[in-house]
């Protein structure tokens, strides 16, 4: 059980038995009046996002989450297909909801953490980073570069980011998965 000022951001709690992680927490105090901490939190299943106020009598439950390594097959019409790390035939495969933007940089035989609960996979945790070799590149055109240009690539999994003119079509870049953006080129074709 959490006191009302240990939820913190980056916490999973329980309310009314469904899983909720913490994504911003604030106790404040007005005048003669108790502290609250008021949290911002996101639904694991359904990833609605809602406020809640903690006062001090209240206790909160942790959620009891698991992490389970699983290996990413391919994707087909929407579903992501998997299987467990060691076992390549226990196959199942994960929507599009379950799996989030950070889908579209996974790479064939990537290993990755799956969370659990109540026996049943919520959410994955792909790493923030993924190196992904360019696959298309406009050639770069001279131009308007003052606050420095970019152009659109596509990377080996399909998906289409922004990143600089100078990264050329076979260099391999470093992609941040959370927020879907260039970091670095790694290596150069």
């Amino acid at each position: 059980m959490l006191e009302y000022n240990e939820v913190l951001p980056k916490k999973v709690i329980l309310m009314d038995g469904q899983p909720y992680e913490v994504l911003e927490a604030h106790v404040s105090r007005k005048q003669q009046r108790k502290p609250v901490n008021q949290a911002k939190l996101r639904h694991l299943i359904t990833g609605k996002v809602t406020e809640q106020a903690f006062h001090v009598s209240e206790k909160i439950q942790e959620a009891d989450l698991s992490l389970k390594s699983v290996k990413y097959l391919y994707e087909n019409r929407g579903e992501y297909w998997f299987c467990a790390a060691n076992d390549p035939a226990d196959r199942f495969a994960l929507s599009e909801t379950t799996i989030g933007p950070a889908g579209q940089f996974l790479k064939q035989n990537t290993i990755v953490d799956a969370q659990v609960f109540d026996e049943k996979i919520i959410s994955l945790r792909v790493p923030i980073k993924m190196e992904l070799k360019v696959t298309e590149a406009p050639p770069a055109v001279r131009g308007n570069t003052a606050q420095g240009g970019t152009k659109q690539i596509t990377l080996e999994t399909g998906a289409v980011i922004n990143a600089p003119l100078f990264v050329n079509e076979g260099d391999i870049i470093r992609v941040n998965t959370e927020l879907g953006s260039y970091v670095e080129r790694v290596d150069k074709k």
